[in-house]
């Protein structure tokens, strides 16, 4: 079995990833055939099939998704290669990969983000919006936003604090629907949730008076939910610090349904040597205590 180069396996997450030759090579900058002869040097070194074609496209094989999760770790590695390159251990520029949740990357970070661009404008942000955990330790990513504990040893972690939820509606939609007075009225309007089942579901459907099955507007994306509930659709949980920027957001039924998540920064130690890391991960600590700070 001869050694393949890292083009091959890259070229195989690609094809996985975006179903087809024509769309991988898209997605690396590269023609379809040269992707192809990738493909097939892959498979002539490893002595195996990783794809079969037919009229409707390429099925990978059983190999192939068994090689899947290395090849990605492959590409995660050479992903921080490329970015511990980029800038000295001491300078305050180069790349910095940050990963963090669909809502809190999109609706809370950007002006924390602006302001190190005026503070460090070497420095170079690339954002991953994610509700999965990006592993820090394969270097997926090199500083997570999460907001449940960091579990994994060797990282640097600091609790910023305690993000609050509510229940809100749009003003449109209560021209419509009378607010709900309390939890066994919820029953009767449109609840805006999640699709598949997690812990965050699990622990919304333990205290509100409503099954899945209730739902009348059901997605996994957070930001989805979020548009939805402005859009007037229905009721749904918000952070409080995000909800009072929109006057059109009305809190229901305020103090009975408390929820809360914390909020961690964390990255892994052995990139605390590095100066555009520290600076990255302190203005996040610092603008996300800022974001859950009260209002005046």
């Amino acid at each position: 079995m001869a050694e393949a180069d890292w083009s091959h396996y890259r070229a195989l997450e690609a094809v996985l990833s975006e179903g087809s030759l024509s769309a991988a090579a898209r997605a690396l900058g590269l023609t379809q055939p040269t992707v192809g002869r990738q493909i097939a040097e892959l498979e002539r070194r490893l002595g195996v099939v990783l794809f079969t074609r037919s009229p409707q496209g390429l099925h990978p094989t059983d190999v192939a998704r068994d090689l899947r999760p290395h090849a990605q770790a492959m590409a995660a590695a050479a992903g921080a290669l490329a970015r511990a390159a980029s800038g000295g251990a001491g300078e305050a520029r180069g790349t910095v990969r940050i990963t963090a949740s669909e809502i809190v990357g999109a609706e809370v970070l950007p002006p924390i983000l602006a302001r190190l661009a005026r503070a460090h404008p070497g420095i170079v942000i690339e954002q991953v919006l994610s509700n999965q955990a990006e592993d820090l330790l394969r270097g997926a990513a090199d500083i997570a936003v999460r907001m449940v504990a960091p579990s994994q040893e060797a990282l640097t972690a600091r609790k910023i604090g305690v993000v609050r939820l509510g229940l809100y509606a749009h003003r449109s939609y209560l021209a419509h629907r009378p607010a709900p007075q309390s939890l066994e009225e919820m029953a009767g309007h449109a609840i805006v949730g999640f699709d598949h089942e997690t812990p965050f579901l699990r622990e919304l459907l333990r205290r509100l008076p409503v099954s899945r099955e209730q739902f009348t507007y059901r997605a996994d994306s957070d930001l989805a939910q979020l548009a939805a509930i402005r859009a007037g659709v229905g009721i749904g949980f918000i952070q409080h610090a995000i909800a009072r920027r929109d006057p059109g957001l009305v809190e229901l039924l305020a103090g009975q349904l408390p929820f809360e998540l914390g909020i961690w920064v964390a990255m892994h130690e052995d990139l605390r040597a590095s100066r555009r890391m520290r600076l990255t991960f302190d203005a996040l600590a610092e603008g996300l205590a800022g974001y859950l700070a009260p209002p005046p």
